[in-house]
């Protein structure tokens, strides 16, 4: 099974490049100085917490040739900086989980194409029971993820189902998630990746972080339709995705 891991950052694409170029009012600095720029951490974290990238994706009149995962970041660094969260690790990762469950592939299987979806905590829970340590640790962090995508972009639709067919409700969803990602944190692996303080922050701040991505869907995504998760999710398909 794949690891999700905070690494939007490091995806950043020519395009991406541009518009930053564009949003800041760059355009008399030499590219070559920029991207160097983006290759130095401190720099391009400096850059990025700029207010005018987030407000420029804000005032976009146009078909964005930004990659994925950095609209993504842009997106919910700055939703979180609001809800007083300023590691940038979780940011990245909390963007990563975006742009990964855009694919509705990635969100239905975190195994193997070869092995049937999951699309119900149940399911995960019950193959989490026959995995080993390494494949459990990613089951655990997927189910989190899971629970804070769907009822972070998705809270209506959570909502109705809860009202229309007795399903899980919101708080299930931000317990499952919250407990989830505590225990990923406590594994092994967790230290291994350096994602002990990603999946701490996550358990404890879990509903702050669903709140801050309820509002990003709300007002700025436009996610929340009458249509089906499924074709909403398809409407995800940003430049970058492959």
């Amino acid at each position: 099974m794949r690891i999700i891991r905070p690494n939007c950052r490091s995806q950043f694409t020519s395009g991406d490049l541009e518009f930053v170029r564009e949003a800041l009012g760059l355009g008399e600095i030499a590219p070559r100085k920029i991207a160097g720029l983006f290759h130095e951490s401190d720099s391009l974290d400096q850059i990025l917490d700029n207010p005018r990238l987030f407000r420029a994706l804000l005032d976009v009149r146009r078909c964005l040739s930004i990659s994925m995962h950095c609209y993504f970041y842009l997106l919910v660094r700055h939703v979180l900086l609001r809800e007083g969260i300023r590691n940038r690790e979780v940011a990245d990762y909390v963007a990563e989980v975006l742009a990964e469950f855009a694919m509705l592939k990635r969100l239905r299987n975190p195994r193997s194409e070869a092995q049937p979806p999951l699309d119900y905590f149940y399911e995960m829970l019950e193959a989490m029971q026959g995995m080993g340590e390494g494949e459990r640790f990613a089951m655990q962090s997927h189910i989190a993820n899971y629970a804070l995508f769907y009822s972070g972009v998705f809270p209506g639709s959570v909502q109705n189902r809860t009202e229309r067919r007795g399903a899980p409700d919101i708080r299930f969803y931000e317990e499952m998630g919250s407990s989830h990602y505590r225990m990923a944190g406590g594994h092994a692996l967790a230290r291994q990746y350096d994602m002990v303080a990603v999946f701490t922050t996550l358990s404890e701040a879990f509903h702050i972080v669903r709140i801050a991505l309820n509002h990003l869907s709300e007002q700025l995504l436009f996610l929340e339709t009458q249509r089906a998760v499924n074709d909403l999710l398809s409407e995800l398909d940003l430049p970058g995705n492959d």
